[in-house]
């Protein structure tokens, strides 16, 4: 029945005109409360349901909001999806969710998509450049905002958190334990939160007498490149070999924590290793693991309020003032380096 009854039958049901049943599915806020009852319970009798797809060529746009992250298997990202979902589905919107994969060519291809559907707006934490794809949204005036990146020097908003004091309180606390020689581990180096993390170490390692920083490049940021790291480490002299690790994210610490407790090492005795955002699982490690942490759910949810106070002037012909939310990092000691 679903499938035949029309919007007109349910305004016939609960005596109402046409418009006032498009109000109560698309504008709730402008009908009384007595009458959003009668017409939903009409919508529930006759088993209605709307042709979103019809609806969404109507008004040019979809009540959807797009996002793109680099890994949704990363809990990184998981935790920034759901404070974009908890805002969104306050106002009664959905969330598309594009996995990039660190691949540009899925990242644009997402994009592209997203222009496709007509999106009400698109929330992307980007790789590397995403400037052609995010043109044409422009054009089209679907607005997009940047997460996880300070996107000051293009014409977006974004939520971010400054990732070079994050690399620089993470190496100061190991320096502060006593180690000299330390090891940045993390890559790709194509992608700004790495670069940022690397350059905060840099920092503190040149400004400490007889402290040197060992550079190790990982093709992605996963618990196995942790693993195959550890076993790069534990491959050195004893006498070279870095005695504590800033790892650039969690999963790569766990994984080196993992590789070193395999290998015979003892975390923090003989390698102390700090990670980065604070993810759930880094508490609950063999050895309760130090991290940077990052607020994760509520970058995600700050991104999706930008957004929306974007599209607000957009559709109230106010223009649009860019703005640029960056949080600070905190450090939260645990065993792995205490």
């Amino acid at each position: 029945m679903a499938a035949t009854t029309r919007i007109s039958d349910v305004a016939t049901a609960a005596g109402v005109s046409v418009g006032t049943v498009s109000n109560v599915l698309n504008r709730p806020h402008l009908v009384t409360a007595n009458t959003r009852d009668r017409v939903t319970a009409a919508i529930e009798s006759l088993g209605f349901v709307r042709n979103e797809s019809a609806r969404q060529l109507r008004a040019g746009s979809s009540r959807a909001i797009g996002l793109v992250v680099i890994d949704a298997a990363n809990p990184f990202f998981a935790d920034v999806a759901r404070g974009v979902e908890d805002c969104v589905d306050d106002v009664g919107g959905v969330v598309l969710l594009g996995n990039s994969g660190g691949e540009e060519a899925r990242e644009r291809r997402y994009l592209e998509h997203f222009e496709e559907q007509r999106v009400r707006g698109v929330l992307i934490a980007p790789l590397t450049d995403v400037a052609p794809p995010l043109g044409a949204l422009a054009r089209l005036g679907i607005p997009v905002v940047f997460l996880d990146r300070n996107a000051e020097d293009l014409a977006h908003s974004s939520v971010s958190v400054d990732d070079v004091a994050g690399g620089r309180i993470a190496t100061e606390h190991l320096i502060a334990q006593g180690h000299r020689r330390v090891a940045f581990v993390g890559g790709p180096s194509t992608l700004r939160q790495v670069r940022d993390r690397r350059q905060g170490a840099e920092e503190v390692v040149a400004g400490t007498a007889d402290a040197s920083l060992l550079a190790i490049s990982t093709r992605g940021l996963t618990v196995a490149s942790g693993r195959q790291a550890a076993d790069d480490l534990v491959a050195m002299p004893a006498e070279v070999r870095p005695t504590a690790v800033f790892a650039a994210n969690d999963l790569i610490a766990i994984g080196l924590l993992q590789g070193a407790l395999a290998l015979g090492l003892q975390v923090p005795r003989d390698l102390a290793i700090v990670g980065y955002d604070d993810i759930e699982f880094a508490a609950a490690a063999a050895v309760p693991l130090s991290s940077v942490r990052q607020p994760r759910v509520e970058l995600g949810r700050r991104g999706a309020e930008l957004l929306f106070e974007e599209l607000a002037a957009l559709e109230s012909g106010r223009k649009v003032k860019h703005q640029h939310v960056r949080f600070k990092p905190e450090l939260v000691v645990r065993l792995s380096s205490a």
